[in-house]
Order: C-alpha cells, then structure tokens, then sequence
C-alpha cells in the first residue's frame, strides 16, 4: 500500500468522532470560547464576536492560541447596548491588542465590511447559519469581496461552528463542501503525497474516508503542531487516537 492508501486508512480509523474528541478536548481555541460563552452570558453577542475575531485572525503576532486566548479574556460584558459599540469595542480591543498587530488598518476595513451583515442577525438567524454552514461561508465570503475558498473565510465558519455547538449543545458536521483552511503546514504535509492542488487532493480525501475537510484540518493540527503539551494530552486522553496521529505524523 503506498501512502495516500495508508493515510487513507488512518483517516478512516479515526472518523469524525476522534476529530470531534480532539477538537473539544484537546484544541485550546476551542476550550477558550467555552470560557467567553460561559461570562459573557449572552448567546448573540458571543457568535458575532467569534465571527469578527476570525475574519481577521491572519498574520498574527503570536500563536493562535494565544490569540484566542487574548480574545477570550478581554471583558467584553462592558459593550453598551448600541449595536455599534460591539464594533467599536473590538476595534480599540483589536488596536491595543498584543497578539494581532500586523496590518491594523486591512483588518479594520474588514471588520467595517463584515458589520452590515452581523447587525441585525438574531439567534434564531445564527442558528440557521449553524445548520446551513455552506450559506454561512458563502455570506462571508460575498461580504468580505472574497473567495469562498479563503483561508480566513473556511477558517471563520470553524470557529462559528465551535462556537454554536456550545451554544446549541449539538454537534453538526462541518460540510463537506467547504475546504481545508490552505497554510503552510498544510501544503508542506500534502507534498509528501502529491504535487497536486491542496484544496483538491483533501477533498478528493475527504469523500474517500468520510471526514469533511474541516474536521481533517482539526486531525491534522494535534499531527502538524509543535506543542508537546498539545502530545502529551492527546495521549492521557485516547491513547489509540494518540497511536494513529504519531502514524501520520511519520507518513513520508
């Protein structure tokens, strides 16, 4: 077998449910929305603020990780109640902010394309947005003036997807329409298969072993990273899942 059957056949041994543990259990991103959810105490205010943090997490100054984690901890609960403040707020939030300083102004501009269309979202809106992920992707994308396929757009519905199963305590799939966020370890990982386009091989992927793409990127992650922690937790918490990883990670 050579290795794209091999990964193949991992990928199939782990199946969603094992991208689903380590997302939750072992993606600190993920741990630190569960934080901001439970003291902000306000269910429309956290999806939106999750939304406009990923559109412009890109070019960070810092792990992203860390970011998240300087997001998750900024006290939010003192926005006023005029739907623009929120804006406002993340503005000076993200101006003053040690994790995100590089190209202050692009991002600004983003957030000020994305606000037209988080203004008057309601619960009930964003919720549908959780079960029509595909829409989700496709609004960001048409607000923003971007590809659907962007980093930073695939990335977002990642993290609103994160965001809304612990809102909505349900755990949806992502779709498999929407591709893995294309980055540098990414790419450097997929040329140990093919030469071929990213975006493409995964999806072609995604549909041979049952994992959608975004779920894949989260497998990959806990493979790729640096972190011994990231490790070392994956191992005390499913040590089959753990075994497989360290599979990946050795595929040449």
């Amino acid at each position: 077998m050579n290795n794209i059957g091999i990964l193949k056949t991992i990928l199939k041994e782990l199946g969603i449910e094992s991208a689903k543990t380590i997302e939750e259990n072992v993606d600190l991103q993920y741990h630190y929305l569960e934080n901001l959810q439970k003291t902000l105490n306000n269910n429309i205010l956290f999806l939106k603020l999750v939304i406009i943090n990923a559109v412009v997490s890109y070019q960070l100054s810092t792990t992203g990780e860390n970011w998240w984690k300087e997001f998750s901890e900024y006290n939010w609960n003192d926005i006023p109640k005029n739907k623009n403040d929120l804006f406002e707020e993340y503005i000076l939030f993200l101006s003053n902010s040690k994790g995100n300083k590089r190209l202050n102004n692009i991002k600004i501009n983003r957030i000020n394309k994305i606000k037209p269309f988080l203004d008057d979202l309601s619960i009930a809106d964003l919720e549908n947005y959780y079960y029509n992920m595909n829409t989700l992707r496709d609004d960001i994308a048409k607000q923003l003036n971007t590809k659907k396929e962007s980093k930073t757009v695939v990335f977002a519905v990642k993290m609103f997807g994160y965001a809304s199963r612990i809102v909505f305590k349900k755990f949806i799939p992502y779709p498999f329409e929407i591709g893995i966020p294309k980055d540098s370890r990414i790419e450097k990982y997929t040329k140990r298969f093919t030469d071929d386009d990213v975006i493409k091989f995964w999806n072609n992927i995604s549909i041979e072993t049952g994992i959608p793409p975004l779920h894949i990127d989260s497998i990959l992650w806990s493979a790729l990273g640096n972190s011994k922690d990231v490790r070392a937790h994956l191992k005390s918490l499913d040590n089959r899942i753990y075994k497989m990883i360290d599979r990946l990670i050795n595929l040449n």
